[in-house]
């Protein structure tokens, strides 16, 4: 079974919240403890102004960064349609004790590495050594894979000494 088809069989008994285009979902900054799965719409997840994902198959999960992390919310999620999530409240000690929920969120969480990963690749093959700033792929590249789960904040261009 793919891992949304099981979040969604999970989640079946959660409560359900309507959610109106533009509405907010999660806030950046905030520490909600909670895990939501989409069962319809569509959710953009934005930094600052910036869209980054756009969240809109059934089963996919929301906030799980945060409480595997036990951090508040690096994103604002916002519904860029009409939406149905179901609400699981302090989620943290759920997914410690839950090993039916913890592995599809980890298994959803381990395939987007995987992604992210493999698009590194790529892109250090296509354009490491050929272009300016993409020099640095392959650093970022090791960095990631060799990563074990400390905390860090992964920076940005705007702060040049950021950990990786």
């Amino acid at each position: 079974m793919a891992p949304t088809d099981a979040l969604l069989a999970i989640s079946a008994e959660w409560p359900e919240r309507a959610v109106e285009t533009g509405e907010i979902v999660m806030a950046e900054g905030d520490a909600t403890r909670q895990l939501l799965v989409l069962v319809d719409g569509s959710l953009e997840v934005r930094r600052g102004e910036e869209t980054v994902a756009v969240i809109d198959q059934p089963g996919a999960c929301i906030g799980e960064i945060s409480l595997l992390l036990d951090h508040e919310h690096h994103a604002t999620v916002v519904a860029a349609s009409p939406c149905r999530v179901r609400v699981l409240d302090d989620a943290h000690d759920r997914l410690a004790a839950d090993p039916d929920l913890l592995l599809p969120v980890a298994s959803i969480l381990a395939s987007r590495l995987r992604l992210v990963t493999a698009y590194l690749a790529d892109l250090k093959e296509q354009y490491g050594g050929d272009r300016a700033g993409l020099d640095m792929v392959g650093d970022v590249l090791g960095s990631l894979t060799s990563h074990q789960g400390n905390p860090i904040d992964p920076g940005s261009d705007r702060e040049p000494d950021s950990p990786y």
